[in-house]
């Protein structure tokens, strides 16, 4: 395995105390006070919500084997000062996968703005729109990014390390969840009860619509 590809897998998972610290809005409040806790909470969400998607694109663009889909008429396109590859068939396969990512973030910022997406700070349980359907859009659609940027690059540990950006994922919506829970009571236990964390309940919305 490169050792840059494994550089940003331990920088991706070295994020996770910072996300996770972002999230604990009381603890922060306790040391720091409720204005300087509220400002150490939002700065510590954009480094660890940036710097996880500079790392994503750490394991999509690192060293590390490509894989080659046989196809006719397979058509290859270089990309200027790398040395990979993207195929016609790997961009057809990658394209449901980044479309929909695409607009689940911009679905997820609609329903929350800008702000709250970057500093994973929020005064109200959000459950209009994308989050009547699924609790974390902005979480799958990382995870469908990751996959169809590792097929559109032909990344192979890329692709092979897509079950620990899941983990991960679930780990930062688990820590959000609890912390949620701390802040808004049983009004957010009933709308997890309600909605799915990732996977929307496609008979349930072919029932309701």
């Amino acid at each position: 395995m490169s050792v840059l590809f494994f550089v940003f897998i331990i920088l991706i998972f070295l994020n996770l105390p910072l996300h996770f610290l972002s999230v604990n809005h009381t603890k922060l409040e306790d040391i720091f006070g409720k204005k300087k806790g509220l400002t150490i909470g939002k700065l510590l969400g954009m480094i660890s919500g940036w710097g996880f998607f500079i790392y994503l694109f750490g394991l999509w663009f690192s060293p590390q084997p490509r894989f080659y889909i046989p196809f006719i008429l397979n058509y290859r396109i270089f990309i200027p000062f790398t040395n990979l590859i993207i195929t016609e068939l790997n961009i057809i396969l990658s394209i449901p996968f980044i479309l929909l990512s695409i607009w689940l973030g911009i679905e997820g910022v609609k329903a929350t703005t800008l702000k709250v997406s970057e500093t994973h700070y929020t005064d109200k349980i959000v459950k209009d729109d994308i989050y009547s359907i699924i609790r974390h859009p902005q979480y799958l659609g990382a995870i469908l990014a990751h996959i169809g940027f590792s097929i559109l690059l032909s990344a192979s540990y890329s692709l092979l390390s897509t079950i620990l950006i899941i983990f991960y994922n679930y780990l930062v919506s688990w820590k959000e969840e609890k912390e949620l829970i701390k802040e808004y009571g049983h009004d957010y236990l009933e709308y997890k009860k309600k909605v799915p964390m990732f996977i929307p309940n496609i008979c349930k919305l072919m029932i309701n619509n």
